[in-house]
Protein backbone atom coordinates (compact mmCIF):
# COMPACT_ATOMS: atom_id res chain seq x y z
CA UNK A 1 0.00 0.00 0.00
CA UNK A 2 1.06 3.43 -0.94
CA UNK A 3 1.92 6.63 1.18
CA UNK A 4 -1.37 8.20 0.22
CA UNK A 5 -3.44 5.06 0.93
CA UNK A 6 -2.22 4.69 4.07
CA UNK A 7 -3.25 8.58 5.41
CA UNK A 8 -6.13 8.10 3.68
CA UNK A 9 -7.05 4.49 6.01
CA UNK A 10 -5.63 6.66 9.20
CA UNK A 11 -8.31 9.37 9.16
CA UNK A 12 -11.31 6.71 7.88
CA UNK A 13 -13.94 6.55 9.89
CA UNK A 14 -16.50 3.81 9.29
CA UNK A 15 -19.86 5.06 8.55
CA UNK A 16 -22.99 2.66 9.46
CA UNK A 17 -25.20 4.06 11.51
CA UNK A 18 -26.25 8.11 12.81
CA UNK A 19 -23.85 7.67 15.80
CA UNK A 20 -21.01 7.39 13.41
CA UNK A 21 -21.20 11.03 12.90
CA UNK A 22 -20.08 12.17 16.42
CA UNK A 23 -16.77 12.73 15.01
CA UNK A 24 -18.70 15.33 12.61
CA UNK A 25 -20.57 16.78 15.32
CA UNK A 26 -17.88 17.50 17.49
CA UNK A 27 -15.71 19.42 14.18
CA UNK A 28 -18.98 21.37 13.71
CA UNK A 29 -19.28 22.76 17.33
CA UNK A 30 -20.62 25.84 17.78
CA UNK A 31 -20.62 26.64 14.10
CA UNK A 32 -23.40 28.74 13.06
CA UNK A 33 -23.54 27.57 8.94
CA UNK A 34 -23.00 23.99 7.68
CA UNK A 35 -22.93 23.29 3.77
CA UNK A 36 -23.93 19.75 3.39
CA UNK A 37 -22.97 18.88 -0.54
CA UNK A 38 -23.39 16.11 -2.50
CA UNK A 39 -21.49 14.75 -5.76
CA UNK A 40 -24.87 14.46 -7.70
CA UNK A 41 -28.59 15.40 -7.84
CA UNK A 42 -29.67 11.91 -7.58
CA UNK A 43 -28.31 9.72 -5.17
CA UNK A 44 -29.75 8.04 -2.13
CA UNK A 45 -27.04 7.98 -0.04
CA UNK A 46 -26.37 11.79 -0.11
CA UNK A 47 -29.90 12.89 0.40
CA UNK A 48 -30.10 10.45 3.28
CA UNK A 49 -26.83 11.27 5.29
CA UNK A 50 -27.53 14.58 4.96
CA UNK A 51 -30.95 14.14 6.53
CA UNK A 52 -29.02 12.01 9.00
CA UNK A 53 -26.67 14.74 10.19
CA UNK A 54 -29.50 17.54 9.75
CA UNK A 55 -31.35 15.43 12.48
CA UNK A 56 -29.16 15.40 14.90
CA UNK A 57 -27.94 18.99 14.37
CA UNK A 58 -31.34 20.32 14.67
CA UNK A 59 -32.15 18.01 17.81
CA UNK A 60 -28.75 17.94 19.60
CA UNK A 61 -27.22 21.36 18.35
CA UNK A 62 -31.01 24.04 18.07
CA UNK A 63 -30.42 24.49 14.35
CA UNK A 64 -32.71 26.67 13.21
CA UNK A 65 -33.58 26.21 9.36
CA UNK A 66 -32.51 23.90 6.52
CA UNK A 67 -32.00 25.71 3.06
CA UNK A 68 -32.01 24.01 -0.08
CA UNK A 69 -30.61 24.46 -3.65
CA UNK A 70 -34.48 24.71 -4.51
CA UNK A 71 -37.06 27.24 -5.49
CA UNK A 72 -38.38 29.84 -2.68
CA UNK A 73 -42.17 29.35 -3.49
CA UNK A 74 -42.03 25.51 -3.72
CA UNK A 75 -40.02 25.15 -1.08
CA UNK A 76 -42.01 27.48 0.90
CA UNK A 77 -44.97 25.50 0.64
CA UNK A 78 -43.54 23.13 1.91
CA UNK A 79 -41.74 25.27 4.88
CA UNK A 80 -45.52 26.09 5.70
CA UNK A 81 -46.46 22.38 5.85
CA UNK A 82 -43.28 21.02 7.77
CA UNK A 83 -44.23 24.19 10.29
CA UNK A 84 -47.63 23.67 10.56
CA UNK A 85 -49.09 26.65 8.94
CA UNK A 86 -50.89 25.35 6.53
CA UNK A 87 -53.72 22.76 6.28
CA UNK A 88 -51.01 20.48 4.23
CA UNK A 89 -51.08 17.61 6.27
CA UNK A 90 -48.71 15.67 4.78
CA UNK A 91 -45.47 17.33 3.05
CA UNK A 92 -44.69 14.45 0.87
CA UNK A 93 -47.98 15.57 -0.87
CA UNK A 94 -46.26 19.10 -1.10
CA UNK A 95 -43.08 17.71 -2.74
CA UNK A 96 -45.48 16.20 -5.42
CA UNK A 97 -46.73 19.01 -6.22
CA UNK A 98 -43.08 20.48 -7.55
CA UNK A 99 -43.67 20.90 -11.66
CA UNK A 100 -40.33 22.78 -12.57
CA UNK A 101 -37.70 20.55 -14.25
CA UNK A 102 -35.86 18.50 -12.81
CA UNK A 103 -38.32 17.84 -9.96
CA UNK A 104 -36.59 14.55 -8.71
CA UNK A 105 -34.29 16.70 -6.82
CA UNK A 106 -36.42 17.81 -4.84
CA UNK A 107 -39.63 15.53 -4.94
CA UNK A 108 -38.35 12.17 -3.74
CA UNK A 109 -38.72 9.77 -1.59
CA UNK A 110 -35.76 10.67 0.33
CA UNK A 111 -36.91 14.43 1.22
CA UNK A 112 -40.38 13.23 1.77
CA UNK A 113 -38.98 10.92 4.61
CA UNK A 114 -37.13 14.12 6.30
CA UNK A 115 -39.65 16.50 5.62
CA UNK A 116 -42.65 14.22 7.39
CA UNK A 117 -40.40 13.60 10.29
CA UNK A 118 -39.38 17.11 10.16
CA UNK A 119 -43.36 18.31 10.65
CA UNK A 120 -43.39 15.61 13.17
CA UNK A 121 -40.59 16.99 15.18
CA UNK A 122 -41.76 20.63 15.24
CA UNK A 123 -45.43 19.30 16.16
CA UNK A 124 -43.81 18.78 19.49
CA UNK A 125 -42.36 23.05 19.25
CA UNK A 126 -44.47 26.29 19.84
CA UNK A 127 -44.82 27.70 16.53
CA UNK A 128 -42.24 30.23 17.15
CA UNK A 129 -39.77 27.53 17.81
CA UNK A 130 -40.18 25.02 14.42
CA UNK A 131 -37.31 24.25 12.11
CA UNK A 132 -38.25 25.82 8.81
CA UNK A 133 -37.36 24.13 5.04
CA UNK A 134 -36.42 27.01 2.37
CA UNK A 135 -35.18 27.59 -1.15
CA UNK A 136 -32.43 29.66 -2.03
CA UNK A 137 -31.75 29.70 -5.62
CA UNK A 138 -33.19 31.92 -8.04
CA UNK A 139 -34.82 30.34 -10.83
CA UNK A 140 -38.43 30.96 -10.08
CA UNK A 141 -39.21 34.36 -11.54
CA UNK A 142 -42.99 33.87 -13.09
CA UNK A 143 -44.25 31.86 -9.79
CA UNK A 144 -42.80 34.48 -7.65
CA UNK A 145 -44.34 37.51 -9.58
CA UNK A 146 -47.78 35.41 -9.05
CA UNK A 147 -47.07 34.97 -4.95
CA UNK A 148 -46.19 38.52 -5.36
CA UNK A 149 -49.99 39.26 -6.85
CA UNK A 150 -51.32 37.20 -4.75
CA UNK A 151 -50.01 38.60 -0.98
CA UNK A 152 -50.60 42.18 -2.27
CA UNK A 153 -53.98 41.38 -3.42
CA UNK A 154 -54.80 40.07 0.00
CA UNK A 155 -53.42 42.30 2.03
CA UNK A 156 -52.23 45.09 0.35
CA UNK A 157 -54.29 46.01 -2.57
CA UNK A 158 -53.74 49.93 -3.01
CA UNK A 159 -49.89 48.82 -3.53
CA UNK A 160 -50.63 45.96 -6.59
CA UNK A 161 -49.99 48.28 -9.20
CA UNK A 162 -46.13 48.34 -8.72
CA UNK A 163 -45.99 44.42 -8.75
CA UNK A 164 -48.59 44.05 -12.44
CA UNK A 165 -46.52 46.60 -13.82
CA UNK A 166 -43.75 43.99 -13.70
CA UNK A 167 -45.90 41.30 -14.28
CA UNK A 168 -47.08 42.95 -17.40
CA UNK A 169 -43.32 43.64 -18.97
CA UNK A 170 -42.70 40.31 -18.42
CA UNK A 171 -46.16 39.01 -20.29
CA UNK A 172 -44.83 39.05 -23.53
CA UNK A 173 -42.30 36.49 -23.31
CA UNK A 174 -45.07 33.30 -22.04
CA UNK A 175 -42.94 32.53 -19.43
CA UNK A 176 -40.07 31.67 -21.15
CA UNK A 177 -36.58 32.73 -19.26
CA UNK A 178 -35.16 31.70 -23.06
CA UNK A 179 -37.14 33.96 -24.84
CA UNK A 180 -36.87 36.88 -22.59
CA UNK A 181 -32.97 36.37 -22.29
CA UNK A 182 -32.64 36.54 -25.93
CA UNK A 183 -34.88 39.48 -26.04
CA UNK A 184 -32.57 41.44 -23.77
CA UNK A 185 -29.85 40.52 -26.51
CA UNK A 186 -31.48 41.95 -29.45
CA UNK A 187 -33.20 44.89 -27.90
CA UNK A 188 -31.12 47.28 -25.52
CA UNK A 189 -34.20 46.98 -23.06
CA UNK A 190 -35.15 44.56 -20.28
CA UNK A 191 -37.41 44.49 -17.29
CA UNK A 192 -34.56 45.18 -14.74
CA UNK A 193 -36.40 48.52 -13.83
CA UNK A 194 -39.96 47.17 -13.21
CA UNK A 195 -38.90 44.31 -11.07
CA UNK A 196 -36.14 46.34 -9.02
CA UNK A 197 -39.20 49.17 -8.46
CA UNK A 198 -41.29 46.36 -7.22
CA UNK A 199 -38.51 45.33 -4.75
CA UNK A 200 -37.93 48.53 -3.09
CA UNK A 201 -41.49 49.71 -2.82
CA UNK A 202 -41.82 46.07 -0.96
CA UNK A 203 -38.97 46.47 1.28
CA UNK A 204 -39.57 49.75 1.99
CA UNK A 205 -42.88 49.45 2.97
CA UNK A 206 -41.99 46.47 5.37
CA UNK A 207 -39.69 48.92 6.96
CA UNK A 208 -42.00 51.41 7.27
CA UNK A 209 -45.54 49.06 8.01
CA UNK A 210 -44.25 45.88 8.87
CA UNK A 211 -47.06 44.42 6.88
CA UNK A 212 -50.50 42.17 8.30
CA UNK A 213 -48.20 39.02 9.43
CA UNK A 214 -44.25 38.58 9.50
CA UNK A 215 -44.13 35.46 8.16
CA UNK A 216 -46.72 36.15 5.17
CA UNK A 217 -44.42 39.72 4.52
CA UNK A 218 -41.28 37.76 4.53
CA UNK A 219 -42.40 35.46 2.02
CA UNK A 220 -43.66 38.41 -0.23
CA UNK A 221 -40.22 40.40 0.01
CA UNK A 222 -38.34 37.61 -0.78
CA UNK A 223 -40.58 36.70 -3.75
CA UNK A 224 -39.99 40.25 -5.00
CA UNK A 225 -35.93 39.48 -4.25
CA UNK A 226 -36.11 36.35 -6.21
CA UNK A 227 -37.63 37.81 -9.05
CA UNK A 228 -35.13 40.72 -9.28
CA UNK A 229 -32.61 38.29 -9.14
CA UNK A 230 -33.82 35.70 -11.58
CA UNK A 231 -34.60 38.86 -14.31
CA UNK A 232 -30.38 39.39 -13.43
CA UNK A 233 -29.52 35.82 -13.83
CA UNK A 234 -31.36 35.37 -17.10
CA UNK A 235 -30.31 38.35 -18.89
CA UNK A 236 -26.43 37.09 -17.63
CA UNK A 237 -26.70 33.75 -19.17
CA UNK A 238 -27.55 35.26 -22.70
CA UNK A 239 -23.91 36.56 -22.64
CA UNK A 240 -22.38 33.43 -21.38
CA UNK A 241 -19.14 33.75 -19.34
CA UNK A 242 -19.18 33.37 -15.43
CA UNK A 243 -21.50 36.08 -14.83
CA UNK A 244 -24.88 34.37 -14.69
CA UNK A 245 -23.37 31.32 -12.11
CA UNK A 246 -21.91 34.26 -10.05
CA UNK A 247 -25.26 35.97 -9.67
CA UNK A 248 -26.89 32.64 -8.61
CA UNK A 249 -24.36 32.10 -5.95
CA UNK A 250 -24.31 35.51 -4.49
CA UNK A 251 -28.31 35.48 -4.54
CA UNK A 252 -28.06 32.10 -3.11
CA UNK A 253 -25.64 33.24 0.03
CA UNK A 254 -28.08 36.97 -0.14
CA UNK A 255 -30.80 34.24 0.89
CA UNK A 256 -29.20 32.78 3.71
CA UNK A 257 -28.74 36.05 5.10
CA UNK A 258 -32.34 37.54 4.71
CA UNK A 259 -32.93 34.07 6.43
CA UNK A 260 -30.26 34.77 9.23
CA UNK A 261 -31.96 37.70 10.13
CA UNK A 262 -35.07 36.86 9.52
CA UNK A 263 -34.60 34.20 12.56
CA UNK A 264 -33.15 36.43 14.44
CA UNK A 265 -29.87 36.44 16.89
CA UNK A 266 -28.67 32.89 18.12
CA UNK A 267 -30.16 31.09 14.45
CA UNK A 268 -28.42 28.49 12.57
CA UNK A 269 -28.81 27.21 9.31
CA UNK A 270 -27.76 23.69 7.14
CA UNK A 271 -27.76 23.95 3.54
CA UNK A 272 -28.11 21.07 0.82
CA UNK A 273 -26.81 21.91 -2.60
CA UNK A 274 -24.84 20.32 -5.02
CA UNK A 275 -20.62 20.09 -3.96
CA UNK A 276 -20.21 22.38 -7.20
CA UNK A 277 -21.64 24.98 -4.85
CA UNK A 278 -21.19 24.35 -1.48
CA UNK A 279 -17.07 23.20 -1.97
CA UNK A 280 -14.87 26.59 -1.66
CA UNK A 281 -14.21 27.48 -5.15
CA UNK A 282 -11.17 29.05 -4.78
CA UNK A 283 -9.88 25.24 -4.39
CA UNK A 284 -10.80 24.56 -7.55
CA UNK A 285 -10.46 25.21 -11.21
CA UNK A 286 -13.67 27.45 -10.74
CA UNK A 287 -11.27 30.14 -9.71
CA UNK A 288 -9.68 30.27 -12.90
CA UNK A 289 -12.93 30.77 -14.63
CA UNK A 290 -13.82 34.17 -12.45
CA UNK A 291 -16.25 32.16 -10.91
CA UNK A 292 -17.16 32.55 -6.73
CA UNK A 293 -19.39 29.98 -4.73
CA UNK A 294 -22.16 29.61 -1.91
CA UNK A 295 -18.87 27.85 0.10
CA UNK A 296 -16.16 30.27 -1.00
CA UNK A 297 -18.89 33.69 -0.11
CA UNK A 298 -20.05 31.98 2.81
CA UNK A 299 -16.62 31.79 4.30
CA UNK A 300 -15.94 35.01 3.22
CA UNK A 301 -18.85 36.24 4.96
CA UNK A 302 -19.13 34.51 7.97
CA UNK A 303 -15.40 33.52 8.80
CA UNK A 304 -14.34 30.21 8.40
CA UNK A 305 -14.67 29.42 12.19
CA UNK A 306 -18.71 29.77 12.16
CA UNK A 307 -18.50 27.37 8.74
CA UNK A 308 -18.08 24.39 8.22
CA UNK A 309 -18.33 22.51 4.48
CA UNK A 310 -18.92 18.87 4.00
CA UNK A 311 -18.33 17.44 1.02
CA UNK A 312 -19.91 13.98 -0.75
CA UNK A 313 -18.60 11.69 -2.85
CA UNK A 314 -18.61 8.15 -4.32
CA UNK A 315 -16.79 5.45 -6.61
CA UNK A 316 -19.65 3.99 -8.49
CA UNK A 317 -23.25 2.45 -8.56
CA UNK A 318 -26.16 3.78 -9.92
CA UNK A 319 -28.03 7.31 -10.42
CA UNK A 320 -30.78 9.70 -11.27
CA UNK A 321 -30.51 11.85 -13.80
CA UNK A 322 -31.17 12.83 -17.07
CA UNK A 323 -29.61 12.49 -21.07
CA UNK A 324 -30.20 16.23 -21.91
CA UNK A 325 -32.41 19.54 -19.97
CA UNK A 326 -35.58 18.97 -19.80
CA UNK A 327 -35.64 15.09 -20.62
CA UNK A 328 -37.34 12.54 -19.37
CA UNK A 329 -35.56 10.98 -15.55
CA UNK A 330 -33.41 7.84 -16.27
CA UNK A 331 -32.10 5.83 -14.01
CA UNK A 332 -28.59 5.55 -15.10
CA UNK A 333 -25.26 3.81 -14.34
CA UNK A 334 -22.48 5.78 -12.55
CA UNK A 335 -19.48 4.07 -13.67
CA UNK A 336 -16.19 3.15 -11.74
CA UNK A 337 -14.50 6.61 -11.12
CA UNK A 338 -11.49 7.69 -13.67
CA UNK A 339 -7.76 6.64 -12.75
CA UNK A 340 -5.99 9.20 -10.63
CA UNK A 341 -9.03 10.79 -9.21
CA UNK A 342 -9.69 11.44 -5.75
CA UNK A 343 -12.93 8.41 -5.90
CA UNK A 344 -10.55 6.32 -6.95
CA UNK A 345 -7.95 6.64 -4.18
CA UNK A 346 -10.29 6.26 -1.65
CA UNK A 347 -11.43 3.22 -3.46
CA UNK A 348 -8.30 1.71 -3.04
CA UNK A 349 -7.23 2.67 0.09
CA UNK A 350 -11.14 2.40 2.23
CA UNK A 351 -12.51 -1.28 2.47
CA UNK A 352 -15.50 0.49 4.36
CA UNK A 353 -18.75 0.73 2.38
CA UNK A 354 -19.20 4.26 3.81
CA UNK A 355 -16.67 6.14 5.38
CA UNK A 356 -16.17 9.58 7.23
CA UNK A 357 -13.16 12.11 7.37
CA UNK A 358 -12.99 15.30 9.22
CA UNK A 359 -9.82 16.93 8.10
CA UNK A 360 -7.13 17.70 10.40
CA UNK A 361 -5.15 20.76 10.56
CA UNK A 362 -1.88 19.17 9.70
CA UNK A 363 -2.93 17.65 6.30
CA UNK A 364 -1.45 14.74 4.63
CA UNK A 365 -0.25 15.20 1.17
CA UNK A 366 -3.81 13.64 -0.77
CA UNK A 367 -5.90 16.55 0.83
CA UNK A 368 -3.14 19.13 -0.32
CA UNK A 369 -2.44 18.24 -3.59
CA UNK A 370 -5.14 18.45 -6.47
CA UNK A 371 -6.92 15.82 -7.95
CA UNK A 372 -9.62 15.30 -10.13
CA UNK A 373 -12.62 14.76 -8.17
CA UNK A 374 -16.37 13.87 -9.33
CA UNK A 375 -19.30 16.16 -10.29
CA UNK A 376 -22.76 14.31 -11.93
CA UNK A 377 -25.13 17.42 -12.75
CA UNK A 378 -28.72 17.09 -13.54
CA UNK A 379 -27.53 16.41 -17.03
CA UNK A 380 -25.22 13.46 -17.27
CA UNK A 381 -23.62 10.81 -19.73
CA UNK A 382 -22.20 8.16 -18.52
CA UNK A 383 -19.88 7.35 -21.11
CA UNK A 384 -18.33 10.71 -21.05
CA UNK A 385 -16.15 9.47 -17.86
CA UNK A 386 -13.45 9.59 -19.56
CA UNK A 387 -13.62 13.50 -20.90
CA UNK A 388 -15.68 15.47 -18.26
CA UNK A 389 -17.44 15.65 -15.00
CA UNK A 390 -14.67 16.05 -12.75
CA UNK A 391 -13.29 19.00 -10.87
CA UNK A 392 -9.78 19.53 -10.30
CA UNK A 393 -9.97 20.23 -6.61
CA UNK A 394 -7.92 20.19 -3.20
CA UNK A 395 -10.07 18.12 -1.17
CA UNK A 396 -8.88 19.01 2.55
CA UNK A 397 -9.16 23.33 1.56
CA UNK A 398 -12.46 22.92 -0.59
CA UNK A 399 -13.95 21.10 2.58
CA UNK A 400 -13.72 20.39 6.47
CA UNK A 401 -14.92 16.82 6.57
CA UNK A 402 -15.91 14.51 3.78
CA UNK A 403 -18.50 11.46 3.49
CA UNK A 404 -17.75 8.55 1.25
CA UNK A 405 -19.41 5.59 -0.31
CA UNK A 406 -17.99 2.92 -2.26
CA UNK A 407 -21.19 1.81 -3.95
CA UNK A 408 -24.11 4.43 -4.32
CA UNK A 409 -27.54 4.05 -5.93
CA UNK A 410 -29.88 5.99 -7.01
CA UNK A 411 -32.94 8.17 -5.00
CA UNK A 412 -36.44 7.32 -5.49
CA UNK A 413 -37.79 10.06 -7.05
CA UNK A 414 -41.98 10.56 -6.44
CA UNK A 415 -42.97 10.64 -9.96
CA UNK A 416 -41.02 7.27 -11.47
CA UNK A 417 -38.36 7.42 -13.41
CA UNK A 418 -37.20 5.38 -16.88
CA UNK A 419 -34.31 2.82 -16.66
CA UNK A 420 -31.66 4.08 -19.13
CA UNK A 421 -32.79 2.65 -22.40
CA UNK A 422 -35.61 0.77 -21.55
CA UNK A 423 -39.52 1.04 -20.68
CA UNK A 424 -41.55 3.41 -17.66
CA UNK A 425 -40.42 2.22 -14.38
CA UNK A 426 -42.74 3.60 -11.81
CA UNK A 427 -42.65 3.19 -8.05
CA UNK A 428 -45.93 1.79 -6.05
CA UNK A 429 -47.59 5.23 -5.90
CA UNK A 430 -45.95 6.88 -8.62
CA UNK A 431 -48.27 9.10 -11.57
Amino acid sequence: MGNDEKHVRDLAHPLRTADDLDPLLDRIGDARVVLLGEASHGTHEYYAWRAALTRRLITERGFSFVGVEGDWPDCYRVNCSVRLASSAADPREVLRGYERWPTWMWANEEVADFTRWLRAHNAQRPPHDRVGFYGLDVYSLWDSLRAILGYLREHEPEHVDTALHAFRCFEPYAEDPQSYARATRLVPTSCEDAVVDMLRDILARAVTDGGADRDAAFNAEQNARVAAGAEAYYRAMVRGGPESWNVRDHHMVDTLDHLLDHHGPGTKAVVWEHNTHVGDARYTDMVDSGMVNVGELARERYGEDDVVIVGFGSHHGSVIAADSWGAPTERMPLPPARRGSTEALLHDAVSEAGALFVFPADQPRWLAEERPHRAVGVVYHPGAERWGNYVPTVLGRRYDAFCWFDESRALSPLHGAHPAGGEMETFPDAD
